[in-house]
């Protein structure tokens, strides 16, 4: 395993068992809302700051991009090694106690994607995955399902919680999926849904308006189980866009093709 993986990985579980912790007393747990709709927890700082610790411990020179503090000083075009990171994807399925939310983390170097861990608490899954090197569940290799028509896939979304004016785009991609697709579902936590690409729980993937913490770990895990992840015009410009497609190879062309209307809204 390459060391900054496993760097990542005790990074992700140090997180984990904080947000492990408060799972058992959610009554406790202090919501803030950030904008509508956009809930940040004391469980969500916390762990991001220990994740971060892990990190810039191992690696004191790496620059950070992480969903609650930001971006580090230290993060410019000139550094070559950047930690993307979302302590906890999925904060208003937490907050109820819905069991689908996950820890995201990716290494970013030169502009490309190299390592990536999401790590599900809840059901102790660990996916991890290293460029050129193939994506991993529990250190069981995995890939992505053979659908070759969009007509048989399962197909995972997100529609839009904090700004609401895209809702009318969504309802219309969501009406033209629905009825080319075997089944949608929208289990709200965008890093976890990615992963279920990659192991083949989900055959494609698609969401408007995401950020990089929730793209970058899911992306490569996706490409090293033999999917492809691009944008709405099945472009790789997705990681900063935030507007994704994933999925088999088939399915994800054939996505591209039922949702090319929506590219560049």
């Amino acid at each position: 395993m390459h060391p900054m993986l496993n760097t990542a990985i005790k990074a992700a579980r140090r997180g984990a068992t904080i947000i492990n912790r408060a799972s058992f007393d959610l009554d406790r747990v202090q919501v803030t809302e950030k904008q509508y709709n956009d809930f940040v927890t004391e469980v969500d700082r916390a762990a991001e700051a220990a994740i971060i610790e892990v990190l810039t411990t191992a690696y004191p020179d790496h620059a950070i991009l992480a969903e609650e503090s930001g971006a580090s000083a230290n993060l410019h075009d000139d550094n070559d090694n950047v930690w993307i990171i979302d302590p906890l994807d999925g904060t208003t399925n937490f907050i109820h106690g819905f069991p689908q939310y996950c820890v995201s983390i990716a290494l970013q170097q030169r502009g490309v994607i190299t390592q990536a861990v999401v790590y599900d608490p809840t059901r102790n899954e660990m996916f991890t995955a290293s460029k050129g090197a193939g994506a991993f569940l529990n250190d069981k290799r995995i890939r992505v399902t053979r659908c070759d028509k969009i007509a048989d896939a399962l197909i995972g979304t997100g529609f839009p919680a904090r700004d609401l004016s895209g809702l009318d785009e969504y309802m219309e991609m969501f009406k033209i999926m629905t009825t080319k697709c075997q089944g949608l579902r929208r289990p709200g936590a965008a890093a976890l849904d990615l992963a279920y690409v990659a192991m083949g729980r989900l055959d494609g993937f698609f969401e408007k308006g995401l950020a990089p913490w929730d793209i970058a770990a899911g992306s490569l895990l996706i490409t090293e189980a033999g999917g492809i992840v691009g944008n709405f015009s099945g472009d790789g410009n997705y990681l900063h866009k935030g507007d994704v497609l994933a999925g088999t190879p088939k399915v994800f062309a054939q996505m591209v093709g039922a949702l090319q209307a929506f590219a560049g809204k």
